[in-house]
This record gives C-alpha cells, sequence and structure tokens, in this order.
C-alpha cells in the first residue's frame, strides 16, 4: 500500500478531488485514535492540494510548453534526490540500464561514482578498467562529462552519461587534491569484465588477497584461496583498497571466514522490519592466520563494513587510509512495470555501534600511498668495522634498497608473486607485510 499511496500523490487534480470525496472512508480509525487523525487528514490534504496548484501553474505558465507527465518526472527526480545522495527516481531508460548494468555486460569506463558535499566524486575506479589505466584516482571531483556540467547532476544521470558503446570516447574535466588545475582525462569506453578476487603470495609466509568488489562468489573464492594456501603460509594481507563495495552478504560471510563468533553488522531503519543483525558463525570460520587489512579513502560500503568490523573484533590491523563512509542501505521498488524508485531505508552499523555513514573507517596505522623513498648517501656501518677497518671499509650504502637480486622478476613471478620491487612501489603494502611478520613472530610463527 505503501508504494500506491505513493503514486496518487504523484498525479493531478482529479487524483485530489477524489480523495477529498473519499477522506471519510479513507481516513476511517478506530476509535481509539480518532482525537488525533483529523489534523494528519488535513494537513496531507492540503498538501496534495498545494502540490497539485503547483503542477498545474508549471504546465500552464512555463515557457516553453511542458507536459504533465514531464513536470511528474521532474517532480520525482527532485523528490528523490533531497533526501539524500543516493536515492533517485529511475524512468524507464535509467531503469532499463539498472537491469543491463545487473544482469548483463555494458560498455563503461569502470568507476563508482557518489556524491560529496554536493560534488560528483569518484569512490573508485575499478581496477583494470579504462578508467583505472586512463589514471582516475579515488576522490577525483568530475567537474565535466564530454561538455556537460556536473552541476546539479544526480548520480543516475551522470552513470547513464559516463556509460556507453564500447569503443566511443569520452572526456572527463577532473579536480584532484594537490594540483592547481582542472585535469582533463580522455577514455575509451570498454565492456567492463571484472575480476573480484585474485591472489598472490609474498616470500613463503604471507597470502595476499586482493578483493577489487563484492560479487556474488566473493566469499566462496577467498575461502578457497585460504584453503589452499595455509597449509604453508603463516599470514594474510587482505587488499580492501578502492573497492566500492557490492553485495551485504559478501561483505558479512566474509566476515564470517576470519570471525567464530559475535555480531557482524547490523542495520537500522525507520521501519522496524528493516531492522537485521549479522552474527558470525563459528562453523564457517576457516583460519585464526595473522591478518592485515590495507583500506583507503576508495574503499565503501561492503569494504567498510568488513574492515571495521574486523577491526571492532581486534582480528586484524588496519592499514592505509580513512575509508569513504558510504554506510547506508538501499532498495529499488518498482512503481510501474517500468520504473522505479531507488530508497534509503537503513544505516550500517559496525559491532561497537559504531556508524560508517559520511564517518568511514579508520585504519589503526596511516599510510598515505606512494613509492618508498630511500636517502642518498647513507652512512651505515657496523661497530666492528669501526674498530678495525674504518678507512678500508667504510662505503656508501643503502642497507634498505632491494639488491638487484631482489629486484630480478621472471614472468611466473608476475602472475603469482609480489616481488621485492613491487612493495618498493607500494609504501602500504610493504607497511603491511611487516606487521604480519611481526603479528607472526608474535603469535609463535618462525
Amino acid at each position: 500500500m505503501k508504494n500506491t499511496r505513493f503514486m496518487y500523490a504523484g498525479f493531478a487534480t482529479a487524483i485530489i478531488a477524489m480523495l477529498l470525496a473519499l477522506a471519510p472512508s479513507l481516513f476511517a480509525t478506530a476509535p481509539a485514535a480518532e482525537a488525533t487523525k483529523p489534523t494528519v487528514e488535513a494537513s496531507r490534504l492540503q498538501s496534495l492540494a498545494k502540490f497539485t496548484k503547483v503542477l498545474g501553474i508549471v504546465e500552464q505558465y512555463n515557457v516553453d510548453p511542458i507536459t504533465i507527465e514531464e513536470i511528474m518526472d521532474k517532480a520525482l527526480q527532485g523528490l528523490l534526490s533531497n533526501l539524500d545522495a543516493h536515492s533517485s527516481y529511475l524512468n524507464t531508460k535509467s531503469f532499463d540500464n539498472l537491469k543491463i548494468q545487473t544482469n548483463g555486460e555494458f560498455g563503461g569506463l569502470g568507476i563508482t561514482v557518489g556524491m560529496r558535499d554536493g560534488a560528483l566524486t569518484v569512490i573508485a575506479p575499478i581496477e583494470g578498467t579504462p578508467a583505472d589505466k586512463a589514471g582516475i584516482q579515488s576522490g577525483d571531483i568530475i567537474l565535466r562529462i564530454d561538455a556537460q556540467s556536473s552541476l546539479g547532476m544526480n548520480i543516475d544521470d551522470a552513470v547513464n552519461l559516463m556509460r556507453g558503446k564500447p569503443g566511443t570516447p569520452i572526456t572527463l574535466t577532473i579536480v584532484r587534491k594537490g594540483e592547481n588545475d582542472p585535469l582533463e582525462i580522455k577514455i575509451i569506453r570498454d565492456i567492463i569484465k571484472i575480476q573480484s578476487v585474485y591472489t598472490k603470495h609474498i616470500g613463503d609466509d604471507i597470502l595476499y588477497i586482493r578483493v577489487t568488489n563484492f560479487d556474488k562468489k566473493v566469499a566462496e573464492e577467498v575461502a578457497k584461496a585460504i584453503k589452499k594456501e595455509m597449509d604453508t603460509r603463516k599470514g594474510i594481507i587482505l587488499d580492501l583498497r578502492n573497492n566500492p563495495g557490492g553485495l551485504l552478504d559478501q561483505a558479512v560471510d566474509l566476515v564470517d571466514l576470519f570471525v567464530s563468533e559475535g555480531e557482524i553488522v547490523s542495520q537500522k531503519g525507520r521501519d522496524e522490519s528493516e531492522n537485521r543483525t549479522f552474527k558470525a558463525k563459528t562453523s564457517t570460520t576457516i583460519t585464526d592466520a595473522p591478518l592485515v587489512v590495507l583500506i583507503n579513502e576508495g574503499s565503501a560500503s561492503a569494504s567498510e563494513i568488513v574492515s571495521g568490523a574486523l577491526q571492532d573484533h581486534k582480528r586484524a590491523v588496519l592499514v592505509g587510509q580513512k575509508t569513504f563512509g558510504k554506510g547506508s542501505v538501499q532498495v529499488i521498488l518498482p512503481i510501474t512495470d517500468n520504473e522505479a524508485i531507488k530508497l534509503t531505508i537503513a544505516r550500517y552499523y559496525l559491532p561497537s555501534g559504531r556508524t560508517i555513514q559520511a564517518v568511514g573507517v579508520t585504519p589503526d596505522i596511516e599510510v598515505e600511498p606512494g613509492e618508498v623513498t630511500t636517502r642518498e648517501n647513507k652512512f651505515k656501518i657496523k661497530e666492528a668495522d669501526l674498530k678495525k677497518h674504518l678507512e678500508s671499509e667504510l662505503e656508501k650504502f643503502d642497507p634498505e634498497a632491494p639488491s638487484e637480486e631482489d629486484l630480478a622478476i621472471t614472468e611466473d613471478d608476475n602472475k603469482t608473486a609480489i616481488t621485492p620491487e613491487m612493495l618498493y612501489k607500494d609504501i602500504q603494502l610493504k607497511e603491511a607485510v611487516g606487521i604480519v611478520k611481526a603479528l607472526t613472530i608474535v603469535k609463535g610463527g618462525k
């Protein structure tokens, strides 16, 4: 009935007249509630009458001819987009595009966007997609999509503009932190195919698991990798950087692989029927190995649930940067056969009770992205050398720099291993490796 009433509220004068005529029967209530209902009834009918009057004025006097259907579409778009950054009205075209995105391949750029302080912002580029290869970064603000300004544009309209036929070009004008002038980035659309989970090893002891988004097989694939590798590995690095999220059940199931009991996440909404709590089960936990999770400002939604829950349970050390802060639940509610609304119905809460929404998850150890930098001309010698061989043995070197042997990369290494050279190009990952090794030692590993 809620959806039906919502549709009725969107039509014109004839509907209002009918409501007024039928008001006594429509709003009939039990005697105990009669004292408070008339005010609510009057307020509702007055608001509907005002809305209908505005529709009539716009239809009659707007400078350009406009149909009642066009007015209603704009009214619904305005209503939903002003509720919050993630709610929206899906007209026939938008609803069809959503179905295509959900059920099949589509041509696009491979980025997830959101609204931050009223600006169209990149949450994360999806690894290996055209946007990622072109250099789009988390936190970039999109000013223009080709020649069209993003000012006042809702997310669905922006997504529809960026999606298109594979092989066609598009230019994004962006503002990036640290850059004085806007950047124009040209991208060629392509079919978006995403590998959600892949694994590599770091040395002989550490299993590296990269999760790029949460599709329907993430938990299953991660579990398979752990069962296959953990006979020979002592620690795990779970990389959720630039992971924009996805399915809630996959986030819950992923945490459940590492946590044997207690709450994982809860969602609370205005309607009590939307309130749910998800808990860990001992039967699904498969490892207690030392765990480090990598996060950054491109980690959102399901990624924040996973990292935040593991942090609250003190099951993992979080390394990197503060996450995006998207902790709300959206559902798609059809209003006709080919139209729908996307509505925020609840918020997520972590086991400690803290919210993710607009706050994000703060890492235990904050590390900015970049390469490992070393100072040149450092003098590092041992005490024994100072006593006996100062002049002959003194030499300039950087003991932390990888050797030529370490930097040798074989074809097999590229496929299965994180090499020392890769570590020195990713300071966050290098920090995570050090922490996993320390945790392994504390736990009693060798």
